[in-house]
Parts: structure tokens; sequence; C-alpha cells
């Protein structure tokens, strides 16, 4: 155990694939029902490792108040444990694979706080189904694993210190900086390409211009854009312009001199100049009078905004990030959008996914909304049926992020108000979530299945059949993780290299 550790601190390894490869090793090593690894943020421990909890539990944030033996864990250096018959409630309630929805049984529980660099980075836990499991032996193993799991946080948090000084030029992100209060949640390939790209042009002063349907987000994307520019320091101003007044929306962005018009009765600056060094989030852009649009792209052009009322231009220094759910290009050939401003804002156009399109994080945003909806209403646990994780993958999710919060929210509302106990675990079955039929995708056909017999009548050779099945099996794997070989080899349990010496041989991959 302590030598696959000692390896993996030598090699360079993504930091998710590091830390899972960690959870991954103690869990084996103690032959446990459940690892997790959660780091401290403010006042929660967000997971950013597990092996033997539900898919949706990496999108969970614990409360740690409202969590009291992961902040008995927290509280104290070493190892903590917890009797068989404690009364304090267990995270993990309904959580554990092969026990989903059921009470844990009788079960050990132990956990250690870990600290990197003198201060507190979060807690290892661990759960076993089995009384008995974290004896005095397994105590003093864990203790003795602690040295190397902080070495491996040390070793994580210095190769993401390094990344985040090349990509800002040498300038430093402190370490100490708060908690992102605007997380984008996601593991698909498509969030992955995504943040990539915005980590590389959020550096840079061009206008981007964010692209996606009603509820993907858009707002969570300009907050990401400003926090990772050289303008993080000054202020992200954040104009609605769909809510803006025709005849404020002049006002609004640029201010206005006093006995402007009726009720000016001072003089009052606008969204620009309220931005001025930071950064201007323009929703729903394509809502702007066309009035507005000329006086907006001078003020892209030149630097310079005037108040209305008043004739003496003023210098602004602004970066731009506008966003829509409407085709610029179609206002543009309708008269409804200027085309110079168009070219103006779309310097840089990033498209953002609707939530059909990625995947297993669709489970992800769920349990985050699962863990709020839990403290909200005081129940011991919430969780998802497996008919219900079914249903969130096949619906198509038209209001996208957003639908799913209130789906989710609307959903444990109801199960209580139809007598749920609160001090029960409550699962969420799919007619609960109420998602109409017409918007449910229709499950793929299972590829390659073996025939039941060979054209000729014969049963097919045993070992083309097995073949087949582990074609389709590992099919399966790479669909419901985006293409991830580490997390298909994790779900189907077999050895990373493994699983790509196989996938060679039956014809997969080259």
């Amino acid at each position: 155990m302590q030598n696959l550790l000692l390896a993996d601190l030598v090699v360079d390894l993504p930091p998710a694939v590091r830390l899972q490869r960690l959870v991954s090793s103690v869990r084996a090593h103690f032959s446990c029902g459940a690892v997790a690894l959660l780091q401290l943020e403010e006042d929660h421990l967000r997971p950013v490792a597990v092996d033997g909890l539900t898919q949706d539990a990496l999108g969970r944030r614990f409360a740690v108040q409202q969590h009291p033996r992961l902040a008995a864990i927290l509280a104290r250096r070493g190892v903590t444990c917890f009797h068989h018959d404690s009364t304090l409630p267990d995270p993990y309630d309904g959580l554990i694979n092969g026990m989903a929805g059921e009470p844990l049984p009788v079960h050990d529980c132990m956990g250690t706080s870990l600290h990197v660099e003198g201060q507190p980075w979060g807690v290892l836990t661990l759960d076993a189904l089995e009384v008995g499991t974290f004896g005095a032996e397994a105590q003093s193993e864990l203790r003795e694993l602690i040295m190397l799991v902080e070495a491996a946080l040390r070793t994580t948090r210095l190769e993401a210190e390094t990344r985040a000084l090349r990509l800002t030029r040498g300038q430093s992100r402190a370490d100490g900086t708060p908690a992102d209060n605007h997380e984008i949640l996601g593991q698909s390939e498509s969030i992955a390409r995504l943040l990539h790209e915005i980590d590389v042009v959020a550096d840079s002063e061009l206008p981007i211009l964010l692209l996606g349907e009603t509820g993907v987000g858009k707002e969570l994307f300009a907050h990401r854009v400003h926090r990772l520019s050289r303008r993080r320091a000054k202020p992200l101003v954040h104009v609605n312009c769909a809510a803006l007044p025709e005849s404020l929306a002049e006002s609004e962005l640029f201010g206005h001199a006093k006995g402007a018009f009726s009720g000016a009765v001072a003089d009052r600056p606008g969204r620009f100049e309220a931005a001025n060094g930071g950064t201007l989030f323009l929703d729903e852009v394509g809502e702007l009078p066309l009035l507005v649009q000329a006086k907006l792209l001078r003020a892209l052009q030149n630097g310079e905004i005037q108040r209305l009322g008043d004739d003496r231009p003023r210098r602004v220094d602004v970066r731009i990030v506008a966003a829509t759910n409407r085709s610029l290009k179609d206002l543009v050939r309708d008269g409804d959008f200027r085309a110079d401003l168009y070219h103006r804002l779309s310097v840089y156009p990033i498209a953002i996914p609707p939530l059909r399109e990625r995947g297993n994080d669709v489970l992800l945003l769920a349990g985050r909304y699962l863990e709020q909806n839990r403290a909200r209403l005081g129940l011991r646990s919430l969780r998802l049926a497996l008919d219900a994780e079914e249903a969130l993958r096949r619906y198509r999710w038209p209001g996208n992020v957003r639908e799913l919060e209130h789906v989710i929210s609307r959903a444990a509302i109801k199960a209580v108000s139809r007598g749920a106990n609160r001090n029960h675990i409550v699962t969420l079955e799919a007619g609960l979530l109420d998602l109409s039929g017409a918007d449910l995708r229709p499950l793929a056909p299972a590829p390659d299945a073996p025939p039941a017999t060979t054209p000729d009548g014969a049963l097919p050779a045993l070992r083309d059949a097995v073949d087949a099945c582990q074609r389709q099996h590992v099919r399966l794997a790479l669909q419901a993780h985006d293409g991830n070989w580490a997390a298909a080899a994790r779900v189907l349990e077999v050895d990373p290299s493994n699983l790509h010496k196989l996938a060679r041989r039956l014809g997969l991959k080259g």
C-alpha cells in the first residue's frame, strides 16, 4: 500500500487521477465498503474522490455543522473511530453502493483529519459494513498512511499552483482565496473541454460571448471568466438586459446627469462606471434596444461613455462578457441587432453544452441539490432510487440545470408532504420527479448482443459469445462515463491497463 502511494508521488498524474487512485488503493487495502476524500471549503466539506459511494456523492457538499461525525473527525488530529452503536448520524446513509436506499447495517467507521503546510485540508473517511473491520491494527495502519496521504495532497497542490502560475503569466492566485461560490460541477468530456477553453481565454482582454440555452448556467461561466482574469480584484457587474425597460436602459448602463429627465434629482453613475477596471456581464444582450446598442458599440470601440444629459465623455476600462440564448445572427438578419456590435461582442464565442449532452453530470448536479434539500427539510438522508437515476439520464432537460434544481426540490417536498419520515432515508422514486414521457430519450439497444444461434441454427462458439458480451459491457461502461477509460475500469472492477489490452483484443481501440 505504502509503495503504491510512494510510486504515485513521483509520477506525473492529473490531480483527479492521483486522488482517485489514492482512495481506491485505501479501499482495497482495508477491504472496506467505501472511502471518501473530502476537502474543507469554508464551512463545508467537498468530496474530491470517492470509491464505493453512489455516483451523485461527488456532487454533494457536506456542511460541517450538520454532520457531527465529519465535524468530530475534522476537529482532532489523528484517527477517529465510531463505535458500531454510535448514535451520531452517518453522512453516507443510503449512499453506499449496494445499499442504495437502505439504512446502513451495523458497521465500522473511522477517519482522519488531513493537514497541508500546517493548515486543515479536509478529511479521509472509511466505512465498512462489518463490525470489527477497523480494529486496533487497522487504526495503526491508517496512522502510518496519514503522512503519505498528506504528501500526495501537497504534490497535487504544487502541481495546481504551477499550472495556475503558467496560466496567469506569473500572477499567482493566493492559496487562501475564498471558496468558489459559483462552482461548476461536471466531469463530462464536453465540460472538461469548455473549462479548459475558459481557463485559456480568461486571462486575455478579448470580449467573450457566451452562447447557450436557458438554464445552462451562463452566469456561472461569466463568474469563472472574471475570477481567472487579471481583473479578478476589480468588480464584476451583472446587467440583465432583458429586465431593463427601454426608457431606462441607457441611464442604467451609462448613468445620467442631474435633471436629464423627470426624477433625475442627482448625478448617477451607470453600470459601466461601476465596473471600471473590472468586468461587465451583459446577460441576454440580444434584448437591448437598438438605440442603446449604438452607444454600447461606441463604448467598446473607444472606451468612452457619456451619461444621459451630460455632454462630457468619460473614459472607462471594462472587459465585456455577454451572454444570450438567442441567435444573434438571426437578429442581425431581421434588423433587430446591429451587425457591427455583433462582430464586436463575438470576438470569442463560447458555446455552453446543454445538460442532455453532459452524460452523468446530471447525477453530480442532482447530488448537489439532494444535499441542499436534505438540509433544508431537516431529513436524515435524501437519495435517488435507481429508476429515478435512469429517468434523469433519459430526460432531455429543455430547462437544463435550472430545471433539474426545481425537479429535485419539488420531488423532495412531495415526498415529505406524502408522509415520508424525516428520520428515515427518503428515497425519491421516478414517479416523484414528474418528468414528461414525451421528453424522455429512448434507451439505445444493447450493441453487439450475442446471437442466440448462428445463421445455420448452431450455437455460436463460447469464445465468440464471451467476446460479444465483454464488448457490450465495455461499451456501456464507456458510454456511461463519457468515454473515460479510467472511470470505466473502476466500474468494471478491472485494472485500467488490462482494460486497454482487452479493448484492443476486442477491436474497440487501435
